[in-house]
């Protein structure tokens, strides 16, 4: 399931065993939330050197279903993607609804974004959808509050979560005898636990304890990069990695800037998924192989007609030239969109794939 061969200053390099591929960690996840990303294929995600796909169970569930995705074959052939698929359990899809929705002991009673259909989500629902789909890597269902919630209410929602972990494994373990006689996936789904607690180390330590007893197959820290400072982000990573067992892979979610992931990628962290790489780029930002970024958008780069990135790994960034990627942007165009999410993206999991070299490099001279 999880090699680990190597730990150094700088991190942790393995192995994580899926039904669809071996993924070299640490690594980070491009976020293709209806089974797709905006304006790329997954021929590009390919070149890119995309390891694996996350899938969101909410948006899924609620188009185009999942029953339809799992009549289809599951998620990897719905889509046409033959590596991992990870999936997470729409807890935090279902609590960004905070307003229309009412939380209790069994789950989330909410409303669609799309039509405002009145909908339930709580363990069972969760762990049934994620099967459904066939990912290869599932979440357990949890309660994602945010870390300006009282302390009280923290540490109920941290209680519902251990709660919810216990049930999910239990709805997993029945499942996956029913999925092996289905056989909609390879194997059985590697099924992660979350740890809550908001910015509360007391909560996530204690957190962290009840799902480590339970024996899950890889450990998430969810519930960070939600606005708080980066300092207090690192705070709750630095206090609680080393908590969690080395055997296991550790998966901070949510956070996709470079620099961030290297300094939790030093604390034990292995993988990470944002949407951030790709909205800003949407938005005119790309991220250059420097580490810099351009607003690329404005108007003074309209008269620079040098490459967008000579050492770029999308080919695009490397032929085309930084006014007609400006023009693009300003003009609208879904184009400039593609263009500048395949900077982004590219630049990030090039990062992953130079700090899993430079791990290996540290390792041989050590």
């Amino acid at each position: 399931m999880f090699d680990l061969h190597k730990t150094t200053s700088l991190g942790r390099q393995g192995s994580l065993h899926t039904a669809h591929g071996v993924i070299k960690t640490p690594f980070f996840m491009p976020v293709g939330t209806a089974g797709a990303m905006k304006g790329i294929t997954h021929k590009d995600l390919n070149d890119l050197g995309a390891q694996i796909l996350l899938c969101n169970t909410y948006h899924l569930h609620i188009q185009p279903g999942d029953e339809i995705v799992r009549d289809a074959g599951g998620l990897h052939e719905f889509i046409s993607w033959d590596k991992p698929i990870l999936t997470d359990s729409g807890g935090f899809q279902v609590y960004s609804l905070r307003r229309n929705n009412k939380i209790t002991d069994k789950g989330v009673q909410f409303n669609s974004h799309l039509n405002g259909e009145n909908l339930f989500m709580g363990p069972e629902e969760s762990i049934t959808i994620q099967h459904n789909l066939g990912a290869d890597i599932i979440m357990c269902f949890d309660e994602c509050p945010p870390s300006t919630d009282s302390k009280k209410d923290i540490e109920a929602a941290v209680d519902r979560t251990i709660r919810w972990a216990k049930e999910c494994k239990e709805i997993h373990e029945k499942l996956c005898v029913v999925g092996s006689q289905r056989a909609v996936t390879l194997q059985r789904p590697l099924l992660f636990g979350i740890i809550q607690g908001g910015l509360e180390l007391d909560l996530r330590k204690k957190c962290a304890e009840e799902l480590i007893a339970m024996d899950f197959d890889g450990y998430a820290l969810g519930g960070l990069a939600v606005g708080e400072e980066e300092e207090e982000m690192l705070r709750v990573v630095e206090a609680i990695t080393p908590l969690l067992p080395e055997e296991k892979p550790r998966y901070l979610m949510g956070v996709g800037v470079i620099e961030q992931m290297k300094k939790c990628v030093a604390t034990g962290i292995d993988m990470f998924d944002c949407v951030l790489p790709m909205r800003i780029a949407r938005h005119g930002t790309i991220i250059m192989s420097d580490g810099s970024q351009v607003r690329i958008s404005k108007s003074e780069f309209l008269k620079d007609h040098s490459p967008i990135d000579p050492d770029s790994p999308s080919e695009f960034s490397r032929e085309l030239n930084k006014s007609y990627l400006s023009h693009l942007l300003r003009s609208g165009e879904r184009l400039g969109e593609t263009y500048a999410q395949m900077q982004n993206l590219g630049v990030t999991l090039k990062a992953m794939q130079e700090l899993r070299q430079l791990i290996e490099n540290e390792h041989k001279e050590s």
